[in-house]
């Protein structure tokens, strides 16, 4: 069984990636890493008349969370390059937020380390 927010499997045909995309093989204002963290931008009730893969990458990214693009592109067994531009559409349509990941100094902050291990033993 599927979990939610995961294409179903079975006899339905998945979208080319290029009508996805209108044909863009380059995503020039929108730049995503494997490691970006994308969150759905708009919720459930403004996705109606969205083509299906791009709901179900709003559904995976629901906030407050979101997940990394590789690991979309993993969940939807779609190749990393056609995942990030399908997610530049998505970001230059507005459907997603994306934030890079954390710079080698942001990792580094034994303050902020610190604050997530007691917020994470509050739990």
């Amino acid at each position: 069984m599927s979990e939610p927010g995961e294409p179903q499997r079975g006899s339905r045909r998945r979208t080319r990636l290029y009508a996805l995309t209108d044909g863009r093989t380059a995503a020039p204002q929108t730049v995503l890493t494997m490691d970006t963290t994308i969150t759905a931008a708009v919720g459930a009730d403004a996705q109606g008349g969205l083509p299906t893969e791009w709901q179900a990458v709003l559904a995976m990214c629901a906030p407050p969370g979101g997940l990394a693009v590789a690991e979309i592109a993993a969940r939807m067994r779609i190749r990393l390059t056609p995942m990030t531009l399908l997610l530049g559409e998505l970001a230059d349509r507005g459907l997603i937020h994306h934030q890079p990941p954390l710079q080698g100094a942001e990792t580094t902050n034994v303050h902020m380390l610190m604050r997530i291990r007691d917020n994470l033993a509050r739990i």
